[in-house]
């Protein structure tokens, strides 16, 4: 009986020794799949947070990218309808990096004559997000410097800020993204450049946000257009001189209708390619002698003719606007001193006819006298 016992116990034992063995076995096999489920598990935030860094409208953020193609052969301008590949890669941040295959053309007319740097449109082989995992974009404008250096940089980040001043008067307003480009040639005949570039959202975009289909046609004139929308736009137009736009053939601005049948008997209009206009003041911007202005800071009003009782209301609302006006320029970070102080005088000769009855009664009758009668 006792023989017995002992044999029991004794098997007992190994029984449980192996038992322990095999459940190490089983623990020490088991680790590394969980070190590999934990690394995935770490993996997918960092690549989602990635993702949530680029999104190109999300954010007022300066974005850093690099920018390769064949500079060499896109500077010569030989073609216009050609297109050059490469690769635009995005720093949100370090050591943070995501690249995308693009196709690059050029774009624009008069930049594209004058600027030895045209502007650019972008092709993604493969879509990005404006925001969040929303509004694919596919195509997009890249406003670019003019020329190499720091003055067509400091054009460009005025450019930049003068839409962000529209955007205080319309939530139908393009939006932008500032970027700080790095291109690098391709064929290594160019050295690679720094300079400030910004993106200019897509018109469906926009039109999709904000509730508005676009409008193509071109026929149109300023009677098409809502009137409040179309005295704010031509009022901002005349502030800002920029001389150069019209409702037909949609010259500079943009045209979109509401999708709700009982507002979309008018369209509003979307002002863009800011340019030219005085608060940019760009060397390159002498306005055309038929227009009768002898600078690009002289201003001229071309918008429809109104009541004067509608005239003074519209613009007593930009007066309203004034400091948010003059808060987007100085609290702009990367612009000089020299520049926001010579923005912010500009706009005062427009501001200081709101100071004295005299003035302002001389403003009104100014736009009344140079509007069109159509």
């Amino acid at each position: 009986m006792l023989m017995k016992k002992k044999i029991s116990l004794s098997y007992f034992f190994r029984l449980l020794r192996g038992s322990f063995l095999l459940f190490l076995i089983a623990v020490f096999l088991s680790k590394p799949l969980q070190l590999i489920a934990s690394e995935q598990a770490s993996a997918a935030p960092k690549s989602d947070s990635l993702k949530q860094k680029i999104n190109l409208f999300d954010s007022d953020e300066l974005l850093e990218v690099s920018l390769r193609f064949d500079l060499t052969g896109f500077q010569k301008k030989s073609d216009k309808a050609g297109s050059f590949d490469g690769t635009m890669t995005f720093h949100p941040g370090q050591p943070d990096s995501l690249s995308v295959k693009v196709s690059v053309k050029h774009r624009g007319e008069y930049r594209y004559q004058t600027c030895s740097f045209p502007p650019i449109q972008l092709n993604f082989k493969k879509p990005v997000y404006a925001v969040a995992d929303t509004g694919k974009i596919k195509k997009i404008k890249l406003v670019t410097h003019c020329k190499p250096g720091s003055q067509s940089d400091d054009y460009v980040l005025r450019e930049y800020l003068v839409y962000k001043i529209f955007s205080l008067f319309s939530d139908t307003s393009f939006r932008v993204r500032l970027l700080k480009i790095n291109y690098f040639d391709t064929r290594k005949k160019n050295k690679s450049i720094i300079q400030y570039g910004f993106l200019i959202e897509p018109l469906n975009l926009l039109a999709s946000r904000t509730n508005n289909v676009v409008v193509k046609a071109e026929n149109l004139n300023q009677r098409s257009i809502i009137p409040a929308v179309m005295d704010r736009a031509a009022i901002f137009n005349y502030m800002i001189a920029n001389w150069d736009w019209s409702v037909p053939g949609q010259h500079n601005l943009a045209i979109v209708k509401s999708k709700i049948p009982a507002l979309s008997v008018q369209g509003i209009v979307i002002p863009f390619d800011f340019d030219l206009c005085g608060i940019v003041n760009a060397d390159y911007g002498t306005p055309a002698p038929e227009m009768g202005l002898s600078s690009s800071r002289d201003r001229k009003y071309a918008g429809i003719c109104r009541e004067r009782q509608t005239t003074e209301k519209e613009l007593l609302y930009f007066r309203s606007k004034k400091e948010e006006i003059y808060s987007v320029i100085n609290d702009f970070p990367l612009l000089s001193q020299r520049s926001k102080k010579d923005i912010t005088v500009f706009l005062d000769t427009f501001f200081d006819n709101f100071e004295k009855q005299r003035d302002f009664d001389y403003l009104v009758d100014t736009i009344l006298g140079s509007c069109k009668k159509l």
